[in-house]
């Protein structure tokens, strides 16, 4: 029997073949598994930001509902296993493993005709077997990279939904709106119900794409925003009128509009409905840790985001303004003069200057300090290279940059020395590393002699 460390390394080490976009190799293992995507319905969810946290809102509706729902979240911050959940929890250790063992000798076989499946193809086909096993209800899958060519698009669950589309990704899915527009939506497939909340040249082109299947297609725009507090916001939706959702950001907003508008496509596909009181409870009660998270250390607010591209920094940078009043600084102090602490890190690949511009927009980031690290990634930019970014900025932001490779020396650093609320941002492996230092989360405790991360 392969140990859990033993699966994750040997999913990990299908990482050496490189991100492959296209549907053939995963369509592949999914006919030698016996087609368990066909085995359950639901609501295939892209977009270029928002798509977690749409999936976040429409799997916690679902639980409060009393649906039994599979959930693919991605990436995973502590686990792997993460990555895999239904009902809002995630697989165990000795499952998990029992499927990649199966898989295995199934990838091998495809590889001779097709090509080696990636660990994101291997992924997929084994959740979408396990969803099956397991008889859920139905579905809520986060697509990867794009849409057309992703793995995940394998599967038609009936739903699709795009939340918005923004420049991302640009080496794989086009330079520009329009080009990844055509990617992302090429999930809504003939006889779907779509739902979008994107605009402009981006809508034109999933429009184009609906009506050209007949498929109905609902456009969203931002549920008006009522208020916020340190917790979440308030929002006015149909139907149910003020709502409170619990995830922070004006950005939740449009999200929360997404999500609803799925939840009526499922209902009116016959797939599952959720009435407006398992919605309430539901969007309130929702949780989606790593993303404008608040965790307090010895009585500091420390606020983790994995906003790593221009769009999600423009986010982030509202909502702290927006938060800041209500985050304590050393020794839980409110003090709005303290200077804040910007912990820092990204990949390599990312639009790097584009996330320093947008978060330095942030008004409460003036005068911050900014802890510049890195990451055991390989894609990971290094610590000097990421402060030479912000010390561009420095000047005008008057911020105090400074590099330290050394993670724990940088998060300490953060700890002992700033005065203010402290704020960890820009990579979503960042975030998950120093979660995983200052959140113990029992679920996630995978296997102590068999550790993986």
């Amino acid at each position: 029997m392969l140990t859990y460390a033993a699966a994750v390394r040997a999913l990990a080490d299908r990482g050496r073949f490189g991100i492959r976009l296209g549907l053939s190799r995963t369509r592949a293992l999914l006919r030698e598994l016996g087609h368990p995507e066909r085995e359950f319905r639901g609501a295939l969810i892209g977009g270029t930001n928002g798509k977690g946290s749409v999936l976040a809102l429409v799997g916690s509706a679902l639980r409060a509902a009393g649906r039994r729902a599979g959930e693919t979240p991605k990436p995973h911050l502590v686990s792997y296993r993460e990555r895999l959940q239904i009902g809002g929890r995630p697989i165990d250790p000795a499952t998990f493993a029992g499927l990649v063992e199966a898989i295995l000798p199934v990838a091998d076989r495809v590889a001779r005709r097709f090509g080696e499946p990636t660990e994101f193809e291997l992924l997929t086909a084994l959740i979408y077997r396990w969803f099956a096993d397991e008889r859920v209800d139905l579905a809520a899958v986060e697509v990867g990279l794009g849409g057309r060519l992703d793995a995940t698009h394998a599967w038609d669950g009936g739903v699709a939904a795009i939340t918005n589309v923004d420049l991302d990704h640009m080496d794989r899915l086009g330079p520009t709106v329009t080009a990844i527009a055509h990617e992302k939506a090429a999930i809504i497939e003939r006889g779907d119900r779509a739902v979008t909340g994107a605009d402009g040249a981006a809508l034109a082109v999933i429009r184009r794409r609906a009506r050209r299947l007949g498929v109905e297609l609902v456009e969203v725009a931002p549920a008006p925003l009522l208020g916020w507090d340190r917790d979440g916001i308030e929002v006015a939706l149909p139907g149910l009128g003020a709502t409170r959702i619990g995830l922070r950001g004006r950005h939740q907003a449009a999200n929360a509009a997404v999500a609803d508008a799925v939840l009526d496509a499922l209902g009116a596909t016959g797939i599952a409905t959720v009435d407006p009181a398992a919605r309430r409870r539901g969007y309130a009660e929702v949780r989606w840790p790593g993303r404008l998270e608040i965790v307090s250390v010895d009585g500091r607010d420390v606020v983790l985001d994995g906003a790593h591209n221009p769009a999600g920094a423009t986010a982030l940078a509202t909502a702290l303004d927006d938060l800041r009043p209500f985050l304590a600084g050393a020794a839980g102090e409110r003090d709005p003069e303290a200077p804040m602490t910007l912990l820092t890190a990204s990949m390599a690949d990312k639009d790097v200057a584009g996330v320093v511009e947008a978060l330095v927009g942030a008004a409460c980031l003036r005068g911050a300090r900014v802890g510049c690290t890195t990451l055991d990634v390989a894609r990971a930019m290094s610590a000097e290279a990421l402060a030479a970014h912000w010390a561009a900025v420095a000047d005008r932001r008057g911020l105090d940059v400074g590099a330290e490779p050394d993670l724990d020396v940088a998060l300490r650093r953060a700890l002992d020395t700033g005065r203010g609320p402290i704020v960890v941002a820009g990579s979503l492996y960042l975030v998950g590393a120093v979660r995983a230092r200052l959140v113990h989360d029992p679920l996630l405790d995978d296997p102590v002699e068999e550790a993986s991360r």
